[in-house]
């Protein structure tokens, strides 16, 4: 992992800068940085975590003097340091107050919509649904809004009343000097509301757990484990914001003739030996249909065909993969008098010793007693 970054570096200032010149700097990079700005910008949120990691030690005055006299090592584990802040809530948590009035006017007492949990689901396909495409009705569970008290989470006749500890902002602020920190009010929660009779249908959460069924539409190529997206179905937000996802995972089955590798597809096809030696043109199941492979005299068992184009699609990626097939010389474990009796005049054509015709049990028993007793 590369090393994080000089704090002071991040802040654009030097070293001997004031507490008062660190806190504008910051606030410039966090409006140039901030979420809101640039929707969608992973660089731009990692830069506006990283300057927030900097503020956050160099604006106090007992872990900027650690940090001075041992960098990143004196705030590491001791509430400071790289990659203190994980997500973008905390940021917005801790030091809101900076920006709001740029973003939102009400500073870090402003509650921000939160996206609903995602929730997932399995599919399952064949070989072939895959390979294609196909349209899926697929079932799963998610908390929807209770409609004994729509959503309310209040019995009849009650009604959420606006917390009193944090006058219905959802968040505390605490100041010490020039340093506001913002957390979740612990009555409330971060509601910003508190309920006096509960609903007795969802115990005064608002939700209830439903079994839901949706269509997906699963694209050519996808494999197994691969996950598809259908957008808006998950969880309900808690306060507004848009629905969470419902990510479908996806399974295919075993096909009985093909083995799948990425976009190739693998069939292993048993030919004869006289199909072998002699060559011949071999039939060979594809997806699409029959197809054809020429065997050349003198293959050799484990001999691997490739047809172009024959294989699987990938979402990502334009074009299909190949279809590999692998003939193996299939040896017949019965064969008939006359099938024997050619072997027999092959083998003795080219000069090798095989084994003598079978002899019955009794036959061979008979045998063991002659020699014993000439013995």
């Amino acid at each position: 992992m590369a090393s994080p970054r000089d704090y002071y570096e991040v802040l654009q200032v030097e070293r001997t800068v004031t507490q008062d010149e660190i806190a504008t700097s910051y606030r410039r990079l966090a409006i140039k940085y901030h979420p809101d700005k640039n929707p969608g910008d992973e660089e731009a949120i990692e830069k506006f975590k990283e300057a927030s990691d900097a503020f956050e030690v160099l604006h106090d005055a007992e872990k900027r003097t650690r940090y001075d006299r041992h960098g990143h090592a004196g705030v590491n584990g001791q509430g400071g340091g790289a990659g203190h802040f994980s997500d973008v809530e905390d940021i917005f948590s801790a030091f809101g107050d900076l920006f709001g009035d740029i973003f939102g006017g009400s500073g870090g007492r402003r509650r921000r919509v939160r996206k609903g949990r995602d929730v997932r689901c399995d599919v399952t396909l064949t070989l072939q649904e895959a390979a294609q495409g196909v349209c899926k009705t697929v079932h799963f569970q998610r908390h929807e809004p209770c409609k004994k008290c729509d959503g309310s989470g209040a019995a009849d006749g009650s009604e959420r009343q606006v917390c009193s500890y944090c006058g219905g902002h959802g968040q505390v602020v605490q100041q010490a000097g020039i340093v506001r920190v913002q957390t979740t009010c612990p009555a409330c929660k971060g509601e910003g509301s508190s309920i006096s009779t509960p609903c007795k249908g969802c115990r005064g959460s608002g939700q209830k757990l439903k079994k839901v069924e949706a269509e997906v539409e699963i694209p050519a190529g996808v494999d197994d484990g691969m996950q598809v997206r259908i957008t808006g179905q998950g969880e309900p937000s808690p306060n507004g914001g848009p629905s969470g996802d419902c990510y479908c995972v996806v399974s295919i089955l075993q096909h009985a003739l093909f083995e799948r590798e990425g976009q190739h597809l693998i069939c292993r096809v048993p030919i004869t030996y006289s199909q072998a030696a002699l060559g011949c043109t071999l039939e060979v199941p594809t997806l699409s249909g029959p197809g054809e492979v020429e065997v050349p005299p003198g293959t050799q068992s484990g001999k691997v065909f490739r047809l172009k184009g024959q294989g699987m699609p990938d979402p990502r990626i334009v074009g299909l993969g190949d279809l590999l097939v692998q003939v193996n010389i299939d040896v017949p474990e019965k064969i008939s008098s006359e099938e024997e009796a050619l072997l027999r005049q092959l083998a003795e054509l080219e000069h090798k010793n095989v084994a003598p015709v079978r002899q019955s049990f009794f036959e061979k028993l008979k045998h063991y007693f002659t020699d014993d007793e000439s013995a």
